[in-house]
């Protein structure tokens, strides 16, 4: 019943937000970055952090969840009103990346760092450098997810695939929580998105998919290359696009539309076709992990798969 409740939460709050922004004319502008031809509100994020945060709390105080999982999720909170700020008044690069670093200390901290990488023929257990490789994940995920989320429900759908992924592999009632609190901000992201999520929402997601990753990968390292596996089609994309992009001597802090899922719909793709076409892979990634008990392979086949993506859509529009 409670997840009812709270898909009912997310999809009314994510209504009002919308009729609000219209309101006010609080819309994201058409920019060279944009993928979108038309103004459309923006700040639905607010609901799906709103959800979120209300179901973390009633696992808590039903003993639903880890203290130390739900107080480094928490924490996030604090990301998500920078997100919300910034989404009214842009706030300056360097002072988001302060707050997300002290959130990321912080978070890191509650969860007890990250204990252990192992990388198959051997293990980094030093706490300096595994806090300090968490930390740049953690980092990367919350600027990364900002990148990715730049077309219709193309977001959402990627964390509700996370969502049902790590009810399946790991069956936490957090994980039934961040789905629905996503699910019913799809209905309005759908192609043609009525509303977007905004950074208030993609920048949460992404600190919540890192705590998540750090957190499985303390009970047991094998975990860390589990989640990074799932989540490969956003961090893929996001890699490659950045080093390319270096290679080709651009200014990074530079709007671009080269993203793999930006060039599809420079050809004609609808953003709906990009979303399901990338969910076709994550479902054929989530096959390898959970049939294939070896981590190391089942990671360096869905790496293989996304390079065979990533060559089809330079064959669709090459990268320049």
């Amino acid at each position: 019943m409670i997840y009812i409740i709270l898909f009912l939460l997310s999809f009314t709050l994510t209504y009002y937000i919308k009729e609000y922004a219209i309101k006010k004319s609080l819309v994201a502008t058409v920019n060279e970055r944009s993928s979108h031809t038309v103004p459309t509100p923006h700040g639905g994020g607010i609901a799906v952090a709103i959800t979120w945060f209300i179901g973390l709390v009633y696992l808590y105080i039903n003993s639903q969840i880890d203290p130390a999982l739900f107080y480094a999720l928490i924490v996030g909170a604090v990301i998500a009103v920078v997100g919300l700020i910034d989404d009214l008044v842009e706030l300056s690069p360097k002072f988001r990346m302060i707050v997300f670093t002290w959130v990321g200390i912080t978070g890191l901290y509650i969860i007890g760092g990250l204990k252990i990488i192992t990388l198959g023929l051997f293990d980094i257990s030093n706490p300096i450098i595994t806090s300090t490789i968490a930390m740049l994940l953690i980092l990367w995920y919350i600027n990364l997810t900002n990148f990715i989320d730049g077309i219709d429900s193309y977001l959402a759908v990627k964390f509700i695939f996370l969502s049902v992924a790590g009810l399946l592999l790991f069956g936490a009632d957090h994980f039934a929580v961040l789905g629905v609190s996503v699910l019913g901000f799809l209905y309005w992201n759908w192609h043609q998105a009525k509303i977007f999520m905004g950074d208030v929402g993609s920048t949460l997601l992404g600190y919540t998919i890192a705590i998540i990753t750090i957190y499985y990968a303390n009970e047991e390292p094998t975990n860390l290359w589990i989640w990074i596996t799932l989540y490969g089609v956003f961090w893929f994309d996001a890699t490659l696009t950045l080093i390319r992009r270096k290679l080709h001597a651009e200014q990074l802090s530079q709007a671009h539309k080269k993203h793999a899922y930006q060039r599809l719909t420079q050809v004609g793709w609808s953003h709906s076709k990009v979303t399901l076409y990338a969910l076709g892979l994550n479902i054929i990634i989530f096959l390898l992990v959970y049939f294939i008990p070896n981590v190391a392979i089942s990671f360096a086949l869905s790496v293989a798969l996304l390079y065979g993506a990533m060559k089809f859509v330079d064959s669709k529009k090459k990268f320049e």
